[in-house]
């Protein structure tokens, strides 16, 4: 048989001893430390920490939102399913448009993609709310886009789109101006859904 560690509570203090000893989070605002230990847990990948760019505010503003009742709009399937159902039970908080009947005629009414048209129908909800894209760069542009044109602010951004085009820079512009948005971002190409529901998870005081 197989030797390995099978004990799961074993297995997750082992985890984030192992990224306490490799991952350097002085750069990174002690209330956040939290929130990067579980985003690095959730891909593995110490180094992130030097490129996260988190506000001093981000923390105590999407913590608030989420206890106040604030939805959580987020840009693909993936991220929704990656929140921890015991820790937000009340799933109808948790918002994705992209599959919405409405998007395919919004994309081409705006002459963008799915993604960003998603980004349309959240306009009712941005307020309170907390914003998580952890797929497509253009909906973090759409969304820079909408705010820049007087849409409701959110109380608070995460910003881990993935990929080769545009992924980098839409973080970039963000981080440039956030808009007066408290937010977390990670510079370059890296991101994903898992490190976006992961950011969630750890402000809602998961474990897992």
């Amino acid at each position: 048989m197989s030797a390995y560690l099978k004990n799961p509570d074993e297995i997750y203090a082992l985890s984030f001893q192992m990224i306490d000893a490799e991952a350097d989070l002085s750069l990174i605002p002690a209330n956040a430390r939290a929130v990067a230990r579980r985003m690095i847990h959730a891909c593995g990948m110490t180094d992130i920490a030097k490129s996260l760019v988190i506000s001093p505010d981000f923390v105590p503003s999407a913590e608030v939102a989420l206890l106040a009742g604030g939805k959580v709009l987020v840009d693909a399937e993936m991220v929704r399913h990656g929140i921890i159902a015991k820790l937000m039970p009340d799933r109808e908080r948790i918002i994705c448009t992209l599959n919405d009947p409405r998007t395919k005629e919004v994309a081409a009414e705006i002459g963008n993609t799915r993604s960003a048209a998603a980004v349309e129908l959240w306009r009712p909800h941005l307020q309170g709310s907390v914003v998580v894209i952890g797929n497509a760069p253009t909906a973090l542009f759409h969304l820079m886009d909408i705010i820049d044109a007087g849409a409701p602010r959110p109380a608070a951004i995460v910003a881990l789109p993935v990929g080769f085009v545009g992924a980098a820079e839409s973080k970039e512009q963000l981080i440039a101006n956030p808009r007066g948005v408290p937010f977390l971002a990670l510079r370059g190409r890296q991101g994903g859904s898992a490190m976006a529901a992961a950011v969630i998870n750890a402000l809602l005081g998961g474990n897992e």
